[in-house]
């Protein structure tokens, strides 16, 4: 059997300090190991046991992180995972195979998504428009493929964030809010897509994917396993599917105990 096992990371796997969701006495915090450094500082963690099972793991499956991270946000992420692995980013728009991006990969999805999605700069339009002033703390592209916006979230009502679901969809376009950022995506850049191609690459007979955002709803009906933390979009939505495991845990415990329940997931095949 060869399986295959798709993580999203950011408050899948890794997060950051205002995700960690501790509630519990500080002295029975767990053991935290740093998974990211930006600008010289720690940004991303996940608990030391998620990272001796995330070893573990890599050596019964191939472990393909699947994130909306660009590849240079991406490469500043630290797993125990093998140096000539696979690695999906910008939301499936890139395939990485021993750090290269597969240029057949993005070239052919490039022409499908001129063929299907409006300019990138009319949804960039669309999303500075939708969002308040007051709600709008910066704005970004992504390797020239989506846009996002860093909001304050007690600042953006719900009606534009449905406003702006509305309008996107009608030009061929996602929306997704996890935490402070505010995405918009071209419909046919889709996380489950590029992973189902490693999958066939690799001759995976069984997949497992874990993930917590809307943007990763699609991969997890995908798989033969599917996987999301008690907290989240897809959580906040009541979001459920046939066989679907739901965390006990939330924050950067559910981190650990979805990569331990992939594991088993595995073991049991």
């Amino acid at each position: 059997m060869t399986a295959l096992v798709g993580f999203d990371l950011d408050r899948t796997i890794v997060y950051s300090a205002a995700a960690l969701l501790l509630d519990g006495p500080d002295h029975e915090a767990p053991s935290l190991v740093v998974a990211e450094v930006y600008d010289g500082a720690p940004l991303s963690f996940m608990t030391r046991q998620a990272e001796g099972a995330l070893a573990e793991l890599a050596a019964r499956a191939t472990v393909v992180p699947v994130t909306t991270r660009t590849v240079a946000q991406y490469r500043r992420i630290r797993l125990p995972l093998p140096v000539g692995g696979w690695a999906v980013t910008t939301n499936g728009a890139v395939v990485l195979h021993d750090g290269v991006p597969d240029e057949d990969w993005t070239t052919s999805l490039r022409a499908e998504i001129d063929a299907t999605s409006a300019p990138l700069a009319e949804a960039e339009r669309g999303l500075l428009a939708a969002v308040p002033p007051a709600a709008l703390l910066r704005h970004h592209r992504a390797e020239e493929l989506f846009a996002y916006a860093v909001v304050e979230r007690r600042a953006l009502p719900d009606s534009a964030l449905a406003e702006l679901t509305a309008a996107m969809t009608a030009i061929g376009w996602t929306v997704s809010l996890q935490g402070r950022k505010l995405y918009v995506v071209p419909t046919a850049v889709r996380k489950e897509r590029a992973l189902a191609a490693v999958a066939e690459r690799i001759g995976a007979t069984r997949t497992v994917a874990a993930g917590d955002s809307l943007l990763d709803q699609a991969m997890l009906a995908w798989a033969d396993v599917a996987i999301r933390p008690a907290h989240g979009e897809l959580d906040a939505a009541g979001w459920t599917a046939p066989g679907l495991i739901v965390t006990d845990a939330r924050g950067v415990l559910a981190g650990q105990e979805i990569i331990d329940r992939a594991r088993a997931a595995v073991d049991a095949a």
